[in-house]
């Protein structure tokens, strides 16, 4: 069944959801506080991890960079791009939208949970391959793997930052679920070189994210999201 691997990510993000809630109603708030941080230290490293990976190898013994000029380009383009749409701002409106929807008034947090795990569960080569590979062929191995990353994540953020984390099953669901509809299209343009420039900016974007999370608001994440669209079409310049 085509859009099975989306179904089932989303249903891990919204078990994790869920059991995070029940979880965090039962800890004190200085519980929750070092939970939190105890998390964005995880998401740092798994960013950090993520772009050392693609940004060196090791060659005659000897550690070398490459990618960074690709790296630069496509950070600072797309934040101009991202500042320009102001897609923060659009992300947290629905955020709010959904706060009213969901009567959580009270919950001072949750348009920062909603987006923080949003984009925390969005960015990344795994929801791309993923999503690709269960339009094209019905393999949903990848989205399942990420379901069960996604709902350990999501419980955690849950019980320190709050039930917004819950509704980040929503950008996740029309994310994945339109890649794998469009698949066929996509699929030409994630070479090899393309998928490892867009992991490789998709893990610092995530760095960024444990880097709010550990020292408060620093990064305006959501406006950084293009740049890993224009890491995939570097991958096509003639150089």
């Amino acid at each position: 069944m085509t859009g099975l691997g989306t179904l089932i990510n989303v249903a891990g993000i919204l078990a994790g959801g869920f059991g995070g809630m029940l979880f965090g109603k039962r800890i004190e708030k200085r519980y929750q506080d070092i939970l939190m941080m105890a998390n964005g230290i995880c998401v740092l490293f798994l960013g950090i991890a993520g772009a050392m990976e693609k940004i060196l190898t090791v060659e005659n013994g000897a550690l070398k960079s490459s990618g960074t000029m690709m790296m630069i380009a496509s950070l600072a383009l797309g934040a101009m791009l991202g500042e320009w749409m102001d897609i923060e701002k659009h992300m947290e409106d629905f955020g709010n939208w959904l706060k009213l929807k969901t009567k959580s008034d009270g919950d001072a947090g949750f348009v920062d949970g909603f987006v923080t795990a949003s984009l925390t569960v969005c960015i990344g080569a795994m929801a791309i391959v993923g999503a690709i590979q269960d339009g094209i062929i019905g393999d949903y191995s990848i989205l399942a793997a990420k379901a069960v990353l996604d709902l350990m994540i999501i419980l955690v953020m849950t019980a320190s930052m709050g039930k917004g984390c819950l509704f980040s099953a929503i950008p996740v669901a029309v994310f994945q679920g339109s890649i794998t509809a469009l698949a066929r299209l996509v699929e030409p343009l994630m070479t090899e070189k393309a998928l490892h420039n867009l992991s490789l900016v998709g893990s610092i974007l995530i760095f960024c994210v444990g880097l709010n999370l550990v020292w408060g608001k620093k990064v305006k994440v959501a406006n950084l999201l293009p740049a890993v669209a224009v890491a995939a079409m570097w991958a096509f310049l003639p150089f």
